[in-house]
């Protein structure tokens, strides 16, 4: 005789595998790691310092 499985049980383990399944290929497709994630913040603030720095100031005039 064949072993003897809850249906509750055996539905919830394999809604459970797809989901770890479904999440492993965004983990794939979308994930960074933490130093990726840091890079792109420090160079972002790296770039803003740098448009910051060479903005005009309105109340200076120019001597053209």
């Amino acid at each position: 005789m064949g072993e003897i499985v809850n249906l509750r049980q055996f539905r919830k383990d394999k809604e459970r595998k797809a989901a770890e399944q479904k999440a492993e290929a965004n983990r794939l497709a979308f994930g960074r790691t933490k130093l990726e994630r840091e890079a792109q913040t420090h160079e972002r603030e790296r770039s803003e310092r740098h448009v910051e720095g060479h903005r005009l100031d309105p109340d200076t005039k120019r001597d053209d």
